[in-house]
């Protein structure tokens, strides 16, 4: 159940895939299914998310020494639990360690959708920008519909809506002439993927976003939680990048928009050269070039209560 709910993106964002990937395997110990079955099903669903395979490792290792059912169940509860609350407040980090970067009265870009729909709760991107309005650092906020599922027009704007924060959403191909008439101050968005050299996967379209930053002066921010680094992969390159179904491209709920007969691509992300990346914010700290070095210390430490 958990497995379809995330490959059919009914449960989405890299955080969110983690814990709920760690509570389905809690279901799944509850039920008497075989552990390690359901958690190579669960590690199928989605290639390009790190986190689903840290939150998996992470509730297998909390279990390796157990042989009573009653105890798998106990410790495996223990542990989707700890991740859940764990990213909360991951995420309440981030924003008091992102909303320092803006100038007051800021107006951003954002790209798809990182706030609590796609968390454990109060959100990566979104969660910056939430402490950043709070704190007067925001004052607007641009939302790409992000194609070709709109997770921006759809989830993030109602977010925002909700947190009556100004927002403005825009379709994807116009960022760069907002970012040229002088409307955005700095990009910020979420991760899937962080390479140990700082290349960042996020959802199809971030790169151009990126390089249209770059090119107006613009400082590009990533916010994602340390368990979406990956020190194992030298450089984006290795990423694996999710390719779905056509038909998100040429339908939308059901309603073809493309003619019959017609091919589509649909990578579901793209990767972000680390040159692009003005930061990236963890729960941890800012980590900044050379992101070798900065990643590893961020991913090293552990999470500071909140002051």
């Amino acid at each position: 159940m958990i497995a379809e709910a995330i490959r059919r993106l009914e449960v989405r964002g890299a955080p969110l895939i983690g814990v709920s990937a760690a509570y389905g395997l809690a279901l799944a110990a509850h039920a008497g299914d075989n552990i390690e079955s359901a958690a190579a099903e669960l590690r199928a669903t989605r290639p390009t998310a790190v986190n689903l395979a840290w939150a998996l490792d992470r509730c297998l290792t909390a279990i390796h020494d157990l042989r009573d059912p009653s105890e798998i169940r106990e410790r495996m509860t223990t542990e989707a639990i700890a991740i859940h609350e764990e990213d909360i407040a991951a995420n309440l980090r981030m924003g008091d360690h992102g909303a320092a970067l803006l100038l007051e009265g800021s107006r951003v870009l954002t790209h798809c959708n990182a706030g609590a729909l796609a968390t454990g709760g109060y959100g990566t991107a979104l969660g910056v920008i939430q402490t950043a309005y709070a704190t007067g650092r925001i004052r607007h906020v641009y939302v790409d519909e992000t194609r070709p599922l709109l997770q921006g027009a759809r989830l993030t704007a109602w977010e925002l809506l909700r947190a009556n924060i100004p927002c403005t959403v825009i379709v994807d191909s116009a960022a760069g002439s907002c970012m040229r008439r002088g409307l955005i101050d700095a990009v910020i968005t979420g991760a899937d993927r962080i390479a140990a050299n700082g290349d960042v996967a996020n959802k199809v379209g971030t790169y151009q976003i990126a390089v249209l930053a770059r090119e107006n002066g613009i400082p590009f921010y990533v916010a994602a939680p340390t368990s979406t680094i990956d020190l194992a992969l030298a450089s984006g390159d290795e990423i694996p990048i999710e390719e779905r179904s056509p038909d998100e491209v040429t339908a939308f709920r059901s309603e073809r928009i493309a003619p019959d007969g017609i091919g589509a691509g649909n990578p579901a992300f793209d990767m972000t050269p680390k040159a692009y990346v003005t930061a990236i914010i963890t729960e941890n700290g800012v980590a900044r070039s050379p992101f070798v070095e900065s990643l590893a210390r961020q991913f090293a430490q552990k999470v500071p209560a909140r002051g």
